[in-house]
């Protein structure tokens, strides 16, 4: 298997790129020195970036300072140790003891409730700065509005109490080199990079012994994530990422411990799907390095490795988040722990807030058509795309000839179409939460997520190969009917993946429209499938007739009320809201509407 994949390496030769998720200095030396043999052009060892700067042993030193009484007080800046260290409560101890203790921070946290003095500091979007976050390459930060609250930048504070009378924006540009003005109004400045040889000094001999003397052998090893959802969890209290699907699972509101179908069966873990559409899993404590964090549901994950475990970072904040939000497990506790992980017996069953419980096409492979370049290239367009015949007349003629209604009028004026580029799509779902920002979208919560009651206009459904790649393939292998259906459905050990988003299609002859009997939902001389909100009286007989399940029904009012109390019940949450969309109330339905708002606008 080494030698297949290098081979591989090799004939890709500057196209290729290795990468390792080891945080281990020697297995980054040794991918570094991988990618400089194969010339790689996407590793870049000359314009490092500068994310992620933290220090371990730094942090180690520190604490063991305060535990000594070397350090008389301390300045946290938009930091949460006391919840993103591993022993975040000692660290909580330690803080209370100082003479002094500050915390500046964008939202109330851990750390805040542990310090003498919390300031509020104003969100980047308010402040000046500048930043280095690629070598040799500098950001401008200017804002964009004025502040909200009565707050001071740190910096501005930090003049001050040097006694400095300047403002730290007179202080940036003072200290410019260069013509300020412009830099601004370009937003960056790039710099000489110097030319560097990091792997040319490096013994690899002593890197892959040193490396190979810190494997533990372990049944299961954990490996700590961030979803793109909540990331590190700074915000948490965002509702809108909380209900954000995770691209994988498609599970929202909670992080949960991810586990390979083999490693489920022999540890007799479950996951079971209720009579309502629910998705129920069984509960673990899971304990590493002698540290144990109890009742973690388990997410049985097709295509994982078998003797790993996963879980997400970002989630079990108790402080500066809403009861609402207040969902799943620190994970950091775990961070930078080694060795063995041991899960106890399964125990009690998590009720999941899970949108996609179906996982392969099932062999209905024109819902998502996928092939390859070299098909696509050379290939005939009929085997990967072929076109529908319809019966008219007792003969197979295409959808034109077929038509039941009046073709519309698209002489005059514009007509809108959106196309979205599969090939490129990852999941990440940034234009989920935008769709949600723009079209003011109701949070409907995890009780309602959990019955298939979500809101998101705009879904990414996700799908996984199966065992038997299609019907063809299940023919070629003499397979009966019911072994045909079965691998169809069955995820194959090692999936393939493939994501597409699913909105409105808003289509030419909708099958919405002819069956609302209220004409609440039409269309426009513009192409666009419309809502009059006003006229709809809830039948929905439109959400039945919609062949893409992406019309949306409000069952409650999810505005000024206090059972769903995330952002549209106070005066701060309505300034998220957009004036030019509408806010819909009780009993409508609603669905993507091609951002209409936006099209008028131009």
């Amino acid at each position: 298997m080494i030698a297949a994949l290098a081979k591989r390496l090799k004939a890709a030769g500057s196209q290729a790129v290795v990468v390792t998720g080891i945080q281990d200095k020697n297995a980054q030396l040794l991918a570094l020195a991988i990618n400089k043999a194969l010339g790689s052009q996407v590793i870049d060892t000359a314009g490092t970036r500068k994310l992620r700067q933290g220090n371990n042993a730094d942090m180690k030193a520190m604490m063991t300072d305060m535990k000594a009484g070397k350090i008389g007080g301390i300045i946290i800046y938009n930091a949460n140790p006391v919840y993103t260290c591993p022993h975040g409560d000692v660290f909580a101890e330690e803080v209370a003891k100082l003479p002094l203790s500050v915390a500046f921070a964008e939202h109330y946290n851990e750390t805040a409730e542990h310090c003498q003095y919390a300031l509020a500091v104003p969100h980047y979007l308010e402040s000046w700065g500048d930043v280095a976050h690629k070598r040799g390459h500098y950001s401008m930060i200017q804002p964009v509005i004025r502040p909200l609250f009565n707050s001071r930048q740190f910096q501005d504070t930090l003049l001050k109490w040097s006694g400095e009378n300047q403002t730290y924006y007179d202080y940036l540009k003072s200290g410019f080199i260069g013509d300020f003005n412009q830099a601004i109004h370009d937003g960056f400045v790039n710099g000489e990079v110097p030319e560097t040889n990091p792997a040319s000094s490096v013994d690899l001999v002593a890197a892959i012994d040193t490396l190979n003397k810190s494997i533990v052998s372990a049944d299961l090893e954990l490996c700590l994530y961030t979803k793109t959802s909540m990331g590190d969890g700074t915000m948490a209290n965002n509702p809108w990422l909380q209900e954000l699907p995770d691209p994988i699972t498609r599970a929202t509101w909670d992080n949960y411990l991810t586990l390979s179908p083999a490693d489920a069966a022999e540890k007799g873990i479950k996951n079971v799907t209720r009579d309502n559409g629910a998705l129920d899993g069984h509960m673990v404590d899971i304990t590493l390095d002698g540290v144990t964090i109890e009742n973690v549901p388990v997410y049985i994950q097709p295509g994982q490795a078998k003797g790993s475990v996963g879980l997400a970072l970002g989630y079990g904040r108790t402080a500066g988040v809403r009861d609402e939000m207040k969902t799943g497990v620190n994970a950091f506790k775990f961070k930078g722990k080694t060795g063995a992980v041991t899960l106890s017996a399964p125990k009690g069953m998590h009720e999941f807030a899970c949108i996609q419980l179906h996982h392969t096409l099932a062999g209905r492979h024109d819902i998502l058509k996928e092939v390859s370049l070299e098909d696509y290239k050379h290939g005939d367009p009929h085997d990967w795309n072929h076109k529908h015949k319809f019966s008219l007349n007792h003969e197979e003629v295409d959808k034109d000839k077929a038509r039941l209604w009046q073709v519309h009028d698209h002489s005059n004026g514009h007509h809108f179409n959106l196309s979205i580029d599969l090939t490129t799509c990852t999941g990440c779902a940034a234009c989920v939460i935008a769709c949600h920002a723009e079209n003011n979208v109701p949070v409907v919560g995890k009780r309602e997520m959990r019955v298939s009651r979500d809101m998101h206009w705009l879904r990414i459904d996700r799908y996984y190969s199966s065992e038997v790649p299609s019907r063809e393939a299940a023919e070629e292998e003499g397979l009966g009917r019911v072994e045909m259906y079965h691998g169809l459905e069955r995820v194959a050990e090692n999936p393939q993946v493939a994501f597409q988003p699913v909105m409105c299609q808003h289509c030419n002859n909708a099958p919405c429209e002819t069956v609302c009997p209220v004409a609440a939902t039409s269309h426009s001389s513009q192409g666009q499938n419309n809502m009059a909100y006003n006229r709809c009286v809830g039948t929905r007989y439109c959400a039945n007739n919609c062949p893409y399940r992406v019309r949306r029904f409000n069952w409650f009012r999810y505005n000024e009320n206090s059972e769903f109390d995330y952002y549209m019940n106070d005066e701060y949450g309505k300034m998220v809201l957009n004036p030019d969309v509408t806010v819909r109330s009780r009993g409508v339905m609603e669905k993507c509407s091609l951002c209409i708002q936006m099209t008028q606008a131009t």
